[in-house]
């Protein structure tokens, strides 16, 4: 039955929809199921000890302070550290760099706001995040889609994309959700040099960067733009806007994000934001600042990777044992999810309906393919679930995957 309300709402609405992912997690809450479907950090690792004993530290030394209002663009102490954190990487930033945000999506959000009218084009990756084409289907957003492989964007296909006129290119270079994949150090400096050349903004999305369990840091890729500008004079004016997170690094409930862009672009999101909620919870930046500060971050984060590549790892072994030979998958370096691939041809969401009836999800992959694809295809998550439980569910879907293939004429 339609109410009055149906022919109230904005033209934008009709693009806008439930997150695939929330919804499927609403049907795995049930307790027997196995759920690999959700992006969620660990609980096992989040400081609970620390956030503790930060909440006395502020209440009792900041407590009117970190109950009030607060200026939009966020605690300057928490700022600093940030800024003094990104020198490490040779980014040459000042907390006018950086704003704090209510979280990732809250800064996707904003950009869409800022940047996109509709229609107007944005490179994405094939697959990409699904969480940024819900945030700009909103503002009537369209997506040249640039295909990925294990080492990220296909940067070779990216000039043609690029001579559309896209708005920006969207980017997730490190352990990329959905497929886990990692943009190469080559590809990395050939989209730097590509955006440059037509003028195309990018945005690099990096809530992953420091959970690397294999291998070798590469550089950002803020820093190589940096480096290709010769951006060394203490004023950040390059051509990235960099996104990154507290929700992987301490936990998700402090809905703690940050952004670094040229100061003119920090002040245009300032806006954005005093018109959205003021300000990033004060109470929240605090707390975050008192645990993070002192080097605690650089230790705790070693304890997230040893949980985590623990998870992958198992993970890997029992898809090796128990899924069939048709499938394939990657194995990431780092972050928290991995990609699988069925044979063109087998839908993963007909797959999904009996997988929940032996008690174990994922995602389907179609969801994050914006221009259509990805119908054979998985999002895994690893970090969630302790390792016992990885061994059942992967062995419940593997024996799913089997007689799905076995109908589709896979022996």
């Amino acid at each position: 039955m339609q109410t009055p309300w149906e022919y109230r709402y904005a033209h934008r609405t009709q693009k806008m929809g439930s997150s695939v992912i929330r919804e499927l997690l609403k049907l795995t809450e049930q307790p027997d199921i196995i759920s690999f479907a959700g992006g969620l950090p660990a609980p096992e690792v989040f400081p609970v000890k620390e956030f503790q004993e930060a909440c006395n530290r502020v209440l009792t030394d900041h407590g009117a302070q970190a109950l009030q209002y607060s200026t939009t663009e966020g605690y300057r102490p928490l700022r600093e550290m940030i800024a003094r954190h990104t020198e490490r990487y040779s980014v040459h930033v000042t907390p006018e760099n950086i704003l704090i945000t209510s979280g990732s999506q809250q800064a996707l959000d904003f950009i869409g706001r800022l940047f996109i009218n509709r229609g107007d084009y944005v490179v994405v990756e094939s697959p990409t995040y699904l969480g940024a084409l819900q945030a700009w289907n909103a503002y009537g957003a369209q997506y040249i889609s640039v295909r990925a492989d294990e080492h990220g964007m296909i940067v070779d296909e990216l000039e043609a994309a690029l001579r559309i006129g896209p708005k920006f290119i969207y980017v997730l270079p490190n352990f990329q959700n959905p497929s886990g994949s990692t943009l190469s150090l080559e590809r990395r400096k050939k989209l730097v040099e590509l955006a440059d050349k037509y003028g195309v903004p990018i945005i690099e999305d990096d809530p992953y960067g420091q959970l690397r369990y294999d291998g070798e840091h590469i550089p950002g890729v803020v820093m190589l733009d940096s480096q290709y500008r010769n951006d060394d004079d203490g004023e950040y004016t390059g051509n990235v806007i960099y996104l990154s997170t507290f929700s992987k690094l301490l936990a998700p409930g402090l809905r703690l994000a940050w952004v670094i862009a040229p100061t003119t672009v920090i002040q245009r999101l300032v806006m954005t934001k005093q018109a959205a909620d003021l300000h990033t919870s004060s109470f929240n930046q605090q707390v975050a600042y008192e645990v993070g500060k002192g080097g605690f971050l650089d230790e705790h984060v070693k304890v997230i990777r040893a949980t985590y590549k623990e998870r992958r790892d198992v993970m890997l072994e029992m898809m090796d044992e128990m899924f069939p030979p048709e499938m394939r998958w990657t194995r990431p370096a780092g972050g928290m999810f991995l990609w699988g691939m069925m044979p063109e041809g087998v839908d993963a969401a007909e797959v999904l309906k009996i997988a929940i009836e032996r008690k174990v999800a994922f995602v389907p992959g179609a969801s994050f393919h914006p221009n259509g694809g990805g119908a054979n295809t998985m999002r895994i998550n690893f970090s969630y679930s302790n390792p016992d439980t990885i061994r059942e569910g992967i062995t419940r879907l593997g024996a799913t995957l089997k007689e799905v293939l076995k109908k589709n004429g896979y022996h």
